[in-house]
């Protein structure tokens, strides 16, 4: 066996309502000024009133940061910075989807160390210390709160990554009523955003991949794929809902020790340059990154599709069940109701050139793809996905 080392979150706290007693859990991880990063939309909708009560009435002092948009900009993550200085801040939360939690994540690094953001970018170049830390996803998607990876855009779209051990958090809080108002769009696109994760991990080529990670990722996928339609079209299901948090969580750790690939990378100048959510981008290339990969990752696909559909032939060959495996997938994108091509949110055709472009920008994350992507092999796929 290949020697690899795991990481993840040091306490992860599963239980309905466990956010609303964010106070007396947390208090004596976090200190007594603390900054809690979350985004207006969260704000306006009384999401974060329990856990914000909760810790006023411990006697934390709470300084409320709710500027937090889809894909985070640096100048996002550098007022929120700022605010948390301006405090003398003990303690960072970090509320909402991704982007939340990853501005969190950099504020509590950025804070506590004073360590140059330029400096950080990249893998394992974080060095800290960071000031405590505690996420808490509102989606069941992104697997922030287990993951040491933050992203954030730069200049006109590129999305840059700082990835490093020390910006897991102390504490990740997960909490399946936070997620029973979510609408059905967003259900649907961060349920495959966590399968996407899950899959690329397990035939990730990274150097790290690891035993862990790939039955974390099985385990995922089948809590997922009997899932993510319930909770869909029922979305106050309390059990399909934890289901899909747990799942996403355990996508979450996969990944973080065996780290996606070129869904992801081509996924981000959707996101980055036209603002397409992040699940939904991933959703919209994912079977066409899979039937590229097929040649070379035929056997892992098949190895994972019936954690999905459990009843697919698996007597058929590898290769067999790999393309039905990927024709599922995008069947079930479909299902839950996500656009499928990428004309339907306002890309052009004259575009795809400079996304495949952009997305030769993501070495990090290419470098694990099963099988390699040019420039040529990138724009035939957003040709695909068009």
């Amino acid at each position: 066996m290949n020697p690899f080392t795991f990481s993840t979150t040091a306490s992860i706290r599963f239980q309905e309502g466990a956010a609303a007693n964010l106070g007396t859990e947390c208090q004596d991880t976090l200190g007594e000024r603390i900054l809690f990063v979350t985004d207006q939309g969260l704000i306006k909708i009384g999401l974060a009133q329990g856990p914000l009560e909760s810790l006023q009435q411990t006697g934390i002092n709470v300084t409320l940061f709710d500027q937090v948009e889809a894909d985070p900009s640096v100048d996002t993550l550098i007022a929120a910075v700022e605010k948390a200085r301006q405090i003398n801040a003990t303690g960072i939360v970090g509320f909402g989807g991704g982007s939340s939690m990853d501005v969190a994540k950099l504020t509590a690094l950025l804070v506590g160390s004073d360590e140059n953001l330029d400096e950080a970018w990249g893998v394992e170049n974080a060095k800290g210390p960071r000031l405590p830390l505690v996420l808490i996803p509102t989606t069941a998607g992104t697997g922030s709160e287990v993951t040491p990876i933050a992203i954030m855009t730069i200049g006109q779209g590129e999305k840059r990554g700082v990835s490093s051990a020390v910006i897991l958090p102390d504490v990740a809080i997960l909490d399946p009523l936070l997620t029973t108002s979510l609408p059905a769009s967003i259900t649907a696109a961060t349920g495959i955003d966590a399968m996407v994760h899950a899959i690329e991990g397990y035939a990730s080529r990274g150097a790290n991949n690891n035993p862990i990670s790939k039955i974390l990722a099985t385990q995922s996928l089948s809590l997922l794929g009997a899932n993510i339609e319930l909770a869909v079209t029922d979305g106050t299901n309390i059990k399909a809902r934890g289901a899909m948090l747990l799942g996403s969580m355990l996508a979450g750790m996969a990944f973080a020790n065996s780290p996606v690939a070129a869904v992801h990378a081509l996924a981000y100048p959707i996101g980055g340059t036209f603002h397409v959510p992040h699940g939904l981008s991933n959703a919209l290339v994912l079977p066409h990154v899979l039937r590229f990969n097929a040649p070379a990752a035929a056997q892992e696909y098949a190895e994972l599709a019936p954690f999905i559909f459990p009843n697919i032939d698996t007597t058929q060959s590898s290769q067999e069940v790999c393309a039905e495996f990927i024709d599922r997938l995008a069947a079930l994108s479909a299902t839950v109701g996500l656009q499928q091509k990428l004309r339907e949110v306002g890309i052009t055709a004259g575009d795809l050139p400079t996304m495949a472009s952009d997305a030769m920008k993501q070495t990090r994350l290419l470098v694990n793809n099963p099988r390699k992507v040019t420039e040529q092999d990138a724009l035939a796929i957003y040709q695909a996905a068009w």
